[in-house]
């Protein structure tokens, strides 16, 4: 594929997008929207920002939750519960196309910024309430973090070892909720190019975590029993799972059909035998006599490193991965192979940073600074129409930063 050209047309360009945001959620879902050219204003509190800032200091000094999903953002200090924001407010989304809040339950309310108080104003904008539980029923107050999602939507039920349960490594109730935030989003947008209107997007990160439990709620339908925790192996196809080979190494393998049973056993294993033993004759019976099963893997592997076992895997058509840390990532051959990395500015320099999954051909994303806070409070104000000395002022009386 051609690679495109940087200063070719991005999908939203001129789609300007007002944000209050924290976390992962919201702020997931925007820098998406920047990856595709919007411009983003993030509305932070003066002094203390996005609480993400503060995670911890892993990316030399600044936090990974914030350089991960703020990118490409411009951010504004502004005091929302200050008398003098509103105005601010007023002629920011009077230039908007989209405001995205996941605030506390009933916060954007509160200020007047729920799309019921903003639609006369402002009829072509696009509200998005991004929330733990949904504005309406009996959890709408409840306070909504990602691991406690996982929990309510059932994803920690039948995620873990038999003996215990466990949670995602990452944080996929937020990551999700914002995807879900982002394509609906983008139909509005394209729902307004049609109407002239703009409208009201809901998402609630437990319905976005529920819609991903697909597979275990109807595999549990009607009261039958749910998947079995397997850590790591598939709960109910086997072999598939991670094996540990003889130096030390794990390879992740996964077999679909009985003919890659029987090849299995024969290239790989060197027991075509195996393909007799009554034991083993079916997945259902495989997944039955797991133990002994992963016993005869085991002793198997023990004998070659992990290239080895990966090789005769690969001749055989079985498929394979290697289960890598974050160095591996980082490291990955495909990766870099396929140039997938590039760099972003940042208030510590540049910082490498993986291009967004989408590759097109017809223009680049956006890959523009991690912002510090406040960074580009002035020249926001000063798009707005403010001049030095009404900047200067409010930043005085402490409405902005």
């Amino acid at each position: 594929m051609t690679a495109p050209v940087s200063s070719s047309p991005r999908p939203l360009d001129g789609v300007t997008v007002v944000s209050l945001e924290h976390a992962i959620a919201a702020p997931f879902c925007t820098r998406q929207l920047a990856d595709l050219g919007a411009r983003v204003i993030k509305i932070e509190r003066p002094g203390s920002g996005d609480f993400a800032r503060g995670y911890d200091e892993r990316v030399r000094g600044l936090s990974s939750h914030f350089v991960w999903t703020n990118r490409s953002k411009e951010s504004l200090a502004l005091d929302l519960k200050h008398e003098g924001a509103g105005e601010v407010l007023g002629r920011l989304l009077a230039q908007a196309d989209v405001l995205v809040q996941n605030l506390a339950p009933g916060a954007a309310a509160r200020l007047g910024l729920s799309y019921e108080a903003l639609r006369e104003r402002f009829p072509r904008l696009i509200v998005c309430d991004i929330s733990g539980y949904g504005d309406s029923g009996p959890y709408r107050d409840k306070k909504a973090y990602d691991l406690l999602i996982q929990s309510e939507g059932g994803f920690v039920s039948v995620t873990g070892t038999p003996e215990e349960p466990c949670k995602a490594g990452a944080s996929v109730a937020d990551i999700s909720a914002g995807m879900y935030a982002y394509s609906n989003i983008l139909a509005a947008l394209m729902l307004r190019n049609r109407t002239g209107k703009g409208s009201r997007v809901e998402v609630s990160m437990l319905e976005s975590m529920v819609e991903w439990m697909g597979y275990p709620m109807y595999y549990a339908f009607d009261g039958a029993p749910p998947p079995p925790r397997a850590a790591a192996a598939h709960a109910t196809i086997y072999p598939y799972g991670p094996f540990p080979a003889g130096d030390g190494g794990v390879v992740m393998l996964g077999l679909q059909n009985e003919r890659e049973w029987q090849v299995f056993c024969a290239a790989v294993l060197e027991q075509p035998g195996l393909v007799r033993d009554a034991r083993f004759e079916s997945n259902s019976r495989r997944t039955a006599h797991r133990a002994e099963l992963r016993q005869l893997i085991v002793e198997a592997f023990a004998g070659m490193r992990a290239d080895e076992v990966i090789g005769r895997l690969e001749d055989a058509g079985i498929a394979n991965a290697r289960v890598n840390d974050m160095a591996g990532v980082w490291a990955h051959p495909q990766l870099a192979a396929r140039e997938r990395w590039t760099q972003v500015d940042s208030p510590v320099g540049p910082l490498p940073a993986l291009l967004p999954p989408g590759a097109s051909s017809a223009y680049a994303p956006r890959m523009d600074a991690v912002p510090a806070l406040g960074g580009h409070t002035r020249t926001v104000l000063a798009a707005l129409g403010y001049g030095d000395a009404e900047i200067d002022a409010l930043q005085a009386a402490g409405v902005v930063a």
